[in-house]
């Protein structure tokens, strides 16, 4: 994956390279907002940036369509004048997903993001800090909501910027479709999300499986894998056949990413993830696992379970309790099950795509590595 490591290299220069100009306006302005400036770079280094991998393979793998072994040579590309545009796009892409996690973390009132604090927490810090009057917590929040809308602009901005080295009209509309409906997408799940936190009560328990499902694939499978492939690949003025495979395989990866994820937030290792172990059930998130463990246990377990999950004051112990609850169900097997029947479609769906060979070989690489994260 030399080329996929080469091009984060790249998205990370592009990043800091747009951002300084940015930040230098912002302390032009007034000194005061140099935290905001200094937050704002910390949220946009590192990270796994798979949103930009998969934009930039999606985008490869309909450039090099026909070719038995194209040519991913990032120095060959970039001679030819060819990167500019998807580096600029998919480094847009990870500053809407840092803007995201600003918010996602404001919604979840979760304190920690990468085994870092919270950009609310930074700034309720600096507050306390500097010693300055009112909340703290009051002015965390409103801060992290402004530091979270500035980076959706800068992605706008960025983004745009990209779509002015496309030469095709056509091309640059289609990308500009599908940025625009990845954001309503995500937008339109995460309300879900946050529904079935307080509305799953009034609902027949048979309904929320596929009600957890909807979730996975409008918060996280569009936009975190089908929509970086189809956006790049319509940079590349991929046709509607080629859209329709990048979307048979992007859809049910996105949702074995998600499910994966679901894992990792009520078992996940707190020094490997950068959350705390639980975090999902003190933030009771109505997953796909928690509507299969509903499902298999007692009343008189279900009943327990409904009361403790999205406590934030869980201890320790009522954590590791629940645990052994949906572990014991099953329902952890079921998930796993899941994940590699969609992995399985995916794939399978990849390979019969009318594709470039070599992108595709990355492609199925990739699907692996989001798949048996660990965080």
């Amino acid at each position: 994956m030399s080329e996929s490591i080469r091009f984060v290299d790249l998205i990370q220069s592009r990043i800091d390279g747009f951002f300084d100009a940015r930040a230098s306006i912002l302390v032009s302005i007034a000194d005061e907002l140099s935290p905001v400036a200094a937050f704002s770079r910390e949220f946009l280094s590192g990270g796994k940036r798979f949103r930009a991998l998969f934009c930039f393979w999606g985008w490869q793998a309909v450039r090099t369509a026909g070719e038995e072994s194209g040519d991913d040579d990032l120095g060959a590309i970039a001679a030819g004048g060819a990167l500019d545009a998807v580096v600029s796009v998919s480094s847009a892409l990870e500053l809407f997903h840092a803007a995201a996690l600003v918010h996602d973390d404001l919604i979840d009132n979760s304190d920690t993001r990468r085994g870092a604090p919270a950009a609310h927490k930074r700034f309720e810090r600096l507050h306390d800090q500097e010693g300055w009057g009112g909340s703290g917590a009051a002015f965390g929040t409103g801060a992290a909501t402004l530091l979270g809308d500035l980076l959706l602009i800068l992605s706008d901005e960025l983004f745009d910027e990209g779509l002015t080295q496309v030469v095709s009209a056509a091309a640059r509309r289609a990308a500009r479709a599908e940025f625009n409906r990845m954001r309503i997408d995500v937008t339109a799940g995460q309300y879900l999300d946050i529904f079935e936190e307080i509305g799953w009560a009034g609902r027949p328990d048979a309904d929320q499986l596929a009600r957890a499902e909807r979730v996975i694939v409008y918060k996280s499978a569009k936009y975190s894998i089908e929509s970086p492939l189809l956006i790049g690949a319509s940079l590349a003025g991929a046709t509607v056949g080629q859209l329709d495979a990048l979307r048979s395989f992007g859809l049910p990866l996105g949702i074995a990413y998600q499910l994966r994820d679901d894992l990792l937030g009520v078992f996940g290792d707190a020094e490997v993830t950068g959350k705390p172990s639980g975090d999902d059930l003190r933030e009771g998130k109505r997953t796909v696992l928690i509507a299969l463990t509903r499902q298999a246990i007692p009343s008189g377990a279900r009943a327990t379970l409904d009361e403790l999950l999205g406590d934030p004051d869980l201890t320790a112990e009522q954590v590791r309790t629940l645990q052994l609850t949906i572990r014991e169900s099953g329902a952890v097997d079921v998930v796993e099950r899941m994940i590699a029947e969609n992995v399985g479609r995916a794939i399978a769906a990849l390979d019969a795509a009318p594709l470039g060979a070599a992108a595709k070989a990355q492609l199925r690489d990739l699907a692996i590595t989001v798949t048996r994260r660990s965080a």
